[in-house]
């Protein structure tokens, strides 16, 4: 399980440094049990309903959800005839493999994304297709120099984290100018119009990271 702690705000934060329990002996069980929630859910049924549609204890249920127990061949059965899922369901997340992917500086994949203004670079860092966590993340290093054109506004589904690395641009977000200089960052919602709007120091470089959920790709 994923630490989580209070910010600043109060507003809690995962600790990225935390060990999760299920990377220890136990993390077949907990597998399961993840497997066997997020598909009562999406039911929309609550425990006492799979506990009665399967003859199992509300407290037997309960462990297996939190991966306190190794359920038997039965109970597995028992668990994917009331879900409407194969048996083999259950161990999906166990054996989904996890991906990474290491870039040498300046071999990024240089690429032109929908919108995109002349004169305006993007190098992406990495991509990881479908994963455990539903989300999609997309880094970029983006540079513009004298030959980029100004106020390119995009739109689009998620959030973006901006980082700059290089140069000053003044930023645009809705109806806002951020001045950005090295070492400023911006994180913001991606559907409103947003974009460098004014060009102040060239060559400037900043990274650009994207999050949406994996099932807005294609749609943006």
């Amino acid at each position: 399980m994923t630490t989580v702690e209070a910010g600043h705000d109060g507003l809690p934060f995962q600790n990225p440094h935390a060990v999760r329990e299920d990377a220890r002996e136990n993390n077949l069980e907990r597998a399961i049990g993840h497997e066997v929630r997020t598909l009562r859910k999406k039911l929309g049924i609550t425990g006492s309903d799979l506990a009665s549609a399967t003859g199992i204890s509300l407290g037997m249920l309960s462990k297996i959800e939190n991966g306190n127990t190794s359920p038997s061949l039965t109970t597995l059965q028992s668990l994917a005839q009331a879900l409407g899922v194969p048996v083999t369901a259950f161990f999906r997340r166990f054996e989904e493999s996890r991906n990474a992917m290491f870039v040498k500086a300046g071999e990024g994949v240089e690429l032109e994304r929908r919108g995109t203004r002349a004169g305006h670079q993007y190098n992406l860092l990495g991509h990881i297709g479908n994963n455990t966590s539903g989300v999609v993340v997309e880094p970029y290093l983006i540079t513009l120099t004298t030959d980029s054109d100004v106020f390119p506004t995009f739109q689009h589904e998620g959030l973006e984290f901006l980082y700059m690395l290089e140069g000053e641009v003044h930023y645009r977000h809705g109806d806002k100018l951020y001045p950005m200089t090295p070492g400023d960052s911006l994180f913001f919602d991606a559907d409103a119009p947003h974009g460098p709007e004014v060009l102040v120091k060239l060559p400037a470089r900043y990274l650009s990271i994207i999050s949406y959920p994996e099932k807005a790709r294609g749609r943006r």
